[in-house]
């Protein structure tokens, strides 16, 4: 069996006729400048080819099913094993995609409730209780024992009125003739002469059979038969001493008498119509009309069209107004004055309508429902996209009321083992959870009887080994995504809410819970997102997937992974058509001694990021959360110092992103944009006025279409076309810039393919192939427009330019030519113009729009807010960036950044460290000031790792 993944000759992207070979059963890290090539001979060689010929092992019925990869462009590897790729990319947007479901903790946690748990009733809190017939038949056998007889009775009408022919009926047709009425004893007779009351309700009980010690032969056939009678329910009375015992073989409160339906694994699931809230479909949160929203403008009057949905949706508007004059006419208010000097009674009135007065519009009468109610309904009915979309605008997202953000119905919530519901330990974050089932395994193996955690209780006795297999595999899974280092993480925090690499290491963990031996596992940045603390579990994870038999590679900038690699392979010299070659590879001495590896110098020293000479003071200005509480902030105050290159540091779930993007970023666009979405909770922000302007810039794609690129992102494009249509030729042609657009129908686009210069042919079992256009040629353009020629060079010639390129190309065009050089400012020189946005990773999506705001004019007050713009960046882009950054703040704007990378935050004027843990243990600030002082402060981790990194 070889040694080597050995590549002889590969070619794809940029990569140059490269030749390595990588030794198996190996912790590898492959690095090198953003753009250089990595990621072309990781993923889109080994990995690909992995792929490929493992889906050629398949039938080409299996293959259908599959995402097949092309054939990369490179002559031979040898040496693969199965491969699996473990990248950024969060698959799913779906919010019903939790951390629980994609581990399979939920699976196993609703199987245990389901075999474990006990039922309560949600309105008296008191056991829900069922029986089988076997078991009914004992307690009965046991009564009679204990005493004389027993009668059997069927409760076949409980607490209902009565319709005499019907009642006598279904009574005939059972074949008995003695029954009780409201606890009367009477003969099919007697009843049929019985006066019931219209208005009263009765209990009608057929009488079985009566029980004694020498019957009981007779008892288990009659309690079948009462059972059947009452579809469920057996009544057994002692007439000596006049008690009664009700038995069910389906779950019933014996207090409200309300049944159930039988406890399965479904009724736990928020996917299903089983377990599922009826208010919020499953989703926890629900959409509401917002009055604020339905009313922007209190200014105006309601003759005005203060009730904007009503003059803006498509509708009968004059009716609305007739409406609402008829009802300040019945109620003693005007509709010409402003809305703000309305009482708040009239207000409640306009909002939730005059409970079922009639009003005459137009000779009809009608009723006045209220804004709200009207939008709600019109949402939840109309068939019209449109109009489904213009409401959404008026309303908010929120909690849902019924099940309080829990997506399960109440009989789902109060299913409990000791005292905890499916929710209570659904909302635990992981470490929580790994606590609670690591005792529960522990009690479980040592066989006790009793323990003192009323969920392990709960868990023990006749439970036990019901409860064993399940609490086995749910601990494996928990103890996987701690080794990961994802602690903080809640087991219902949805999907769509993680970063790119806390999904990477969701679906790491699963990898570890499977086991395999074998494999070769490519990774793409496992440690974006992660604090130094963080980073440690990760290296100790990776390694252990290579001890246990698999080849690791890994795509990585981190310092600490590359220096804990066995074998390090470092792509350049630099990106895109300047990159593509193996610069060096060996150990990590063999890297620091090379003197071609960029990296190399790095990690040697011999190249560095400097720390600045001097801190800026600043304007003496500051921006104040005050009470910040959301999610797991402690009731925090937190000043941040404007005019300043300030660091918002902390270890992984320690708060930072809700601090500064939910909370901060929220409350800033609604001040400054009227944005919708309302910020987390917090008292109040101080000194909003010391900024005019804030950019919060994250990493969610720049479009989600391959129509959108960084040339359309930046709006260099709209220049470029600008310039093609004033070319002589264009004007003699009367073309004008929207004919350079491939986005405008009828322009100058190939309309053969729509402008995106490829044909899609559906091959059914095989991958889809993409055939270049026949018509354009790949160009996006038709012929009339590729004859406009600017230096030689058509429209379709520069979207495929890189960025450096197209800056060379149009360097004497001040208009373009600074758009681009902010672009090879942020470190995207090698980026095509037209790259399509989704082929881009997040932090190169993050630097487009860095760049798109950078080349807008800066106020000197304003604050930029970034979420780690160092993603995907090696060490010399990183040096590039801060130049970009400081040079903003030296105008006297502020940036404000979220960054676990050292280099960044040691650069930093200002530091706010969050801490000291992630989760429920964090939410408060450990450590503020110059990167000097934090390294003072022992109980902070980020002046733990700054302190080494500064000696």
């Amino acid at each position: 069996m070889p040694n080597n993944i050995s590549i002889k000759h590969a070619r794809v992207h940029n990569l140059k006729d490269v030749s390595v070979d990588i030794p198996k059963n190996k912790l590898v890290v492959i690095t090198g400048l953003s753009g250089s090539g990595k990621s072309s001979l990781a993923f889109d060689t080994i990995y690909a080819e992995g792929q490929r010929r493992y889906a050629e092992s398949l039938n080409a019925y299996a293959r259908q099913f599959m995402d097949m990869q092309d054939k990369p462009d490179v002559d031979e590897i040898q040496g693969l094993s199965p491969t699996i790729a473990i990248d950024q990319k969060n698959y799913t947007q779906n919010p019903r995609s939790t951390v629980g479901t994609a581990t399979e903790i939920a699976d196993y946690l609703r199987l245990l409730f389901a075999r474990v748990g006990i039922q309560y009733c949600p309105e008296t809190n008191t056991k829900v209780m069922s029986h089988s017939v076997g078991e009914i038949t004992e307690s009965v056998r046991k009564l009679i024992k204990n005493g004389s007889g027993l009668y059997i009775l069927s409760p076949v009408i409980k607490q209902q009125k009565i319709k005499p022919k019907l009642l006598l009926k279904k009574l005939e047709q059972s074949g008995y003739d003695k029954f009780r009425v409201n606890g009367v004893e009477m003969t099919i007779g007697q009843l049929s002469k019985f006066k019931f009351e219209a208005t009263r309700t009765y209990d009608i009980d057929v009488l079985i059979g009566y029980i004694t010690k020498k019957t009981t032969k007779l008892m288990h056939g009659m309690i079948e038969k009462a059972v059947d009678l009452s579809n469920g329910f057996v009544l057994l009375w002692d007439a000596n001493e006049d008690e009664e015992y009700t038995f069910a073989i389906v779950p019933v409160c014996l207090e409200t008498g309300k049944t159930f339906d039988p406890i399965e694994p479904r009724s736990f699931s928020f996917n299903s119509p089983y377990g599922a809230c009826g208010r919020c479909g499953g989703l926890g949160r629900i959409l509401d009309v917002d009055p604020e929203l339905v009313i922007p403008n209190p200014r105006l009057t309601l003759a005005e069209g203060a009730v904007q949905p009503w003059t803006r949706i498509v509708g009968n508007q004059q009716y609305y107004q007739k409406l609402l004059s008829a009802v300040s006419s019945a109620h003693g208010f005007s509709v010409n004055v402003s809305v703000q000097k309305l009482p708040q009674n009239v207000m409640d009135l306009l909002y939730y309508g005059t409970d079922g007065q009639e009003y005459l519009i137009d000779n009809k009468k009608v009723h006045f429902e209220g804004i709200i109610p009207n939008l709600t309904q019109r949402h939840a009915e109309t068939n019209s996209e449109y109009i489904r979309k213009e409401i959404e605008q008026y309303m908010r997202e929120r909690v849902c009321p019924v099940c309080d953000g829990k997506r399960l119905k109440p009989e789902s919530l109060h299913v409990k083992i000791g005292d905890f519901s499916i929710s209570d330990v659904s909302e635990m974050n992981i470490e929580e959870a790994q606590e609670l089932f690591a005792l529960s395994r522990q009690a479980l193996s040592k066989n006790l009887k009793s323990h003192e955690n009323p969920f392990i209780q709960g868990l023990l006795g006749d439970k036990k080994d019901i409860s064993k297999p399940v609490v086995n595999e749910i601990t494996a899974r928990l103890d996987h995504l701690i080794r990961v280092g994802l602690g903080y993480v809640s087991l219902d925090r949805s999907l769509s809410t993680l970063s790119g690499g806390e999904a990477q290491r969701i679906r790491l963990s699963t990898q570890l819970s499977a086991g395999l031996t074998g494999i070769i596992y490519i990774l793409d940045e496992p440690s974006m997102g992660l604090h130094s603390k963080d980073t440690e579990k990760l290296i100790d994870t990776l390694r252990h997937l290579r001890d246990i038999g698999n080849t690791v590679i890994v795509v990585e900038h981190d310092k600490a992974i590359i220096e804990s690699a066995d074998y390090v392979i470092d792509v350049g010299p630099g990106a895109g058509n300047y990159g593509g070659e193996i610069m060096a590879k060996g150990s990590l001495q063999q890297i620091k001694k090379s003197s071609k590896s960029l990296t190399g110098r790095y990690l040697s020293r011999k190249e560095n990021i400097s720390m600045p000479k001097k801190y800026r003071k600043g304007s003496g200005k500051t921006i104040t959360v005050e009470g910040a509480k959301a999610f797991n902030l402690r009731n925090i105050d937190v000043s941040i110092p404007l005019a300043k290159l300030v660091c918002v540091t902390g270890v992984s779930g320690s708060g930072k992103t809700t601090l500064i993007h939910k909370i901060l970023g929220r409350a800033l666009s609604k001040h400054f944009h009227r944005a919708k979405t309302e910020a987390g909770e917090h008292s109040k922000i101080k000194g909003l006025s010391s900024v005019n302007k804030v950019i919060s810039i994250d990493q969610m794609p720049i479009g989600r279409t391959p129509r959108s690129n960084p040339a359309t992102y930046t709006g260099v494009f709209t220049a470029i076309r600008e310039l093609y249509a004033n070319q002589s030729e264009a004007q003699l042609r009367n073309y004008d810039a929207g004919t350079f657009s491939f986005n405008v129908k009828g322009g100058g686009r190939c309309e053969a393919c729509t402008g995106e210069g490829y044909v899609r042919i559906p091959m059914q079992f095989l991958t889809d192939v993409f055939v270049e256009c026949n018509e354009c040629e790949g160009t996006r353009y038709n012929r009339d427009t590729l004859e406009i020629h600017y230096r030689g060079k058509n429209v379709s010639d520069v979207l495929n330019m890189t960025v450096e390129e197209a800056y060379r190309f149009f360097a004497d065009k001040k208009n373009i030519a600074d758009k681009l050089q902010v672009l090879r400012d942020v470190g995207l020189g090698y980026v095509q113009l037209g790259q399509p946005a989704t082929t881009l990773s997040g932090g190169e999506a993050q630097r487009v729009k860095l760049a798109t705001e950078l080349s807008r004019k800066a106020t000197g007050k304003t604050l930029y807010i970034l979420d780690e713009p160092t993603a995907g960046l090696h060490f010399e882009d990183i040096k590039r960036l801060l130049l970009v950054l400081n040079k903003l703040v030296d105008k006297g704007n502020t940036v404000l950044i979220i960054e676990h990378s050292i280099d960044v935050i040691k650069s930093a004027d200002w530091i706010i460290d969050l801490g000291p843990e992630g989760g429920k243990k964090g939410g408060e600030v450990v450590a503020e000031g110059t990167p000097k002082d934090v390294i003072k402060i022992k109980e902070s981790w980020t002046g733990k790792y700054l302190k080494e990194e500064m000696k």
